[in-house]
């Protein structure tokens, strides 16, 4: 038999249909692979101050600021292969905090969730949290200094625009001239005209939920269980209650984008004919349409911050907003920066197509799909073939769907309440991160096994708090006074980085993750040697460049495995008989593809959680 020596790389992974390559439509990273965002919530990333008392202040939790981004710590982010920082929380939100001073107004605690406040309860889309900045008064600048810090270290940056609410006191200080407030013009003594910005309840006034308790019980001047709103407007989530209920976006008041009250559209219809079409052809369609005025509104937000330096956006909800909207807006943003990334958060897996063909969406959360089932298989709860009817039924949009484990909607891997080990997150992440041609995310301290084990405030355990002033142990470990090096992390912890910084570099690097792949899964359970549904594998190439992935979602348990590569693929490749060199991504081991007859074996020992990636080249 011939030995051919050629670097291969091995990872088990997930099982995939066998599928010939084609290039992903995402072209907006450099490096030859994906795109890999990183998911930082900016008040909690710099805060060095561990007090972590439950609804505690600033003075006694302490916050992060903008400058906290030093060039050290985006070495540190961009080390995982990242093309695109998604700074989450910089417009200014409604926050328990007195910044007179500047001439913010203060915001009342009865509708504000948490200390710190909710970062999808924008208040001011023309400016950013004070909070983030030392010197508020020139927060603006503080942002622009780190919109080009992130741009020197070779990332992109996306922040969050939020079209389906704003909050219940959103009043902008900082818009441009002859630019509108929302609401400013509306005509309150109607439930609904087009071009009026929220939906009215005439003759009812605005009542605090029962149940609520702003700032735990603390006393608050402003905390009276009253807020004044007169007529009241409907809620975020689509209350339409003048007294919403506790568990409602009450902190929010719903964007009317022409959508009448019965549900019918009060907007220009959007033909069929543009499914697929170029942003181009969408802009020319809406050139000179008569839109509602909310529309127009977000339109002159998006373009504001694409001047400011901004390359992308993460759009909140954006099934809550009719699909034509996103083809006025996301049209009007890529006449502008045709490489602007456009991401939505999206739940409705029917909705998904026209959000990409039509609404111009560049990618969209995979998390009632993909994401609910991994976590499912992680937890033991789930045969890892349950992840094959996924693939196969979204493989014509595969490029458009984001991949995540965490984020700060999510429990973290590490917490009780999800698996109460973050090496789970290893197998879960390397097959997140590489059976798909779309983007993957990574949130802030997930590489470093972050627990979110205690009650911030307003947020509950296992999920890290967006409403709380909150420090994260594990991020100052990684800090070390500010080298970003890593030095005080737990030989554990550091295990955990050194394995996301390997696997989310390659994916961005390799060319394999824009081409073919190939279900290696249902073929191992019927031909394979001891290899179960607590495993996955499949294969991804492109051109020259080839990929084996197989990982093991067993905590206890590792096992010999003899991974067979069926003929199909053998051939797609232009493999001889013969015995061709794998080296593994993550530790430099060495492997061995055996083909004979036309059939391909690679035999191996899987650790517990482990996952073993090699390149063929």
């Amino acid at each position: 038999m011939k030995t051919r020596m050629a670097l291969f790389c091995l990872v088990v992974l997930s099982n995939i249909p066998f599928e010939r390559g084609g290039n992903s439509c995402m072209a907006a990273t450099n490096q030859g692979g994906k795109i890999v965002i990183y998911q930082v919530f900016t008040r909690l990333f710099g805060n060095r101050n561990t007090t972590n008392k439950e609804w505690g202040t600033v003075e006694e939790n302490g916050v992060g600021k903008f400058g906290d981004f030093t060039d050290e710590a985006l070495k540190g982010i961009r080390e995982f292969g990242t093309t695109h920082i998604w700074y989450t929380g910089v417009p200014h939100h409604a926050v328990i905090r007195d910044y007179t001073a500047y001439g913010i107004s203060n915001d009342d605690p009865d509708v504000v969730k948490g200390r710190a406040g909710s970062p999808y309860a924008v208040k001011d889309y023309y400016n950013v949290n004070p909070d983030l900045a030392v010197d508020p008064a020139k927060r603006l600048e503080e942002f622009k200094a780190l919109v080009q810090r992130t741009h020197r270290h070779g990332m992109k940056v996306m922040i969050d625009i939020v079209p389906n609410h704003v909050a219940r006191g959103y009043q902008s200080i900082s818009s441009p001239a002859g630019v509108r407030d929302f609401g400013a013009d509306d005509d309150t003594s109607v439930a609904y005209r087009r071009d009026n910005n929220f939906y009215y309840i005439p003759g009812d006034s605005f009542r605090v939920p029962d149940g609520s308790v702003p700032l735990g019980g603390e006393a608050h001047p402003l905390a009276d269980g009253k807020f004044d709103e007169h007529p009241a407007k409907w809620t975020g989530n689509g209350s339409r209650l003048a007294q919403p209920n506790a568990h409602d976006w009450y902190e929010t008041v719903k964007v009317n984008y022409g959508v009448r009250p019965d549900g019918t559209h009060d907007f220009p219809a959007l033909p069929e004919t543009l499914r697929g079409a170029s942003f181009q052809e969408h802009a020319a369609f809406w050139s000179g349409k008569d839109v509602p005025d909310s529309w127009i509104k977000f339109r002159e937000i998006a373009l504001y911050w694409l001047d400011f330096g901004v390359d992308g956006f993460r759009f909140d909800m954006a099934e809550m907003v009719p699909v034509a909207f996103w083809s006025y807006l996301n049209s009007s943003i890529k006449m502008k920066d045709p490489n602007a990334l456009c991401l939505a958060e999206i739940y409705n897996r029917d909705l998904y197509r026209s959000y990409i063909q039509l609404g111009l969406m560049d990618v969209l959360y995979d998390k009632v799909d993909f994401y609910d089932t991994m976590k499912r298989i992680m937890q033991g709860h789930a045969p890892a073939s349950d992840l094959i009817p996924i693939i196969d039924a979204l493989r014509d949009v595969d490029s458009h769907m984001l991949h995540f484990l965490e984020n700060h909607d999510e429990q973290r891997i590490a917490s009780p309440e999800f698996a109460g080990d973050a090496r789970v997150g290893m197998p879960g992440m390397t097959v997140s991160a590489l059976v798909g041609k779309g983007p993957s995310m990574l949130y802030f301290a997930q590489a470093l096994g972050e627990r979110a084990d205690r009650n911030a405030g307003f947020g509950s355990a296992s999920r890290t708090s967006i409403f709380d002033y909150w420090g994260l142990e594990t991020l100052n470990r990684w800090a070390n006074g500010g080298k970003y090096d890593g030095a005080l992390l737990s030989g554990g912890e550091k295990a955990l980085r050194r394995h996301y910084t390997a696997l989310l570099s390659f994916s961005a690097k390799s060319q394999a993750m824009k081409g073919g792949y190939a279900d290696l899964h249902r073929y191992n359970l019927s031909n394979g040697e001891n290899y179960t549904e607590r495993h996955f594998s499949f294969a991804r190439w492109s051109g020259g460049s080839r990929v084996v992935v197989l990982v093991g979602f067993d905590r206890d348990n590792g096992a010999q495995i003899d991974l067979r590569i069926p003929e199909a693929l053998v051939a797609e490749w232009g493999l001889e008989d013969g015995t061709y060199g794998l080296k593994d991504v993550f530790d430099g081991s060495s492997r061995r593809l055996v083909v004979e007859h036309g059939r391909g074996v690679i035999r191996t020992v899987l650790k517990p959680l482990e996952s073993q990636v090699y390149v063929f080249e």
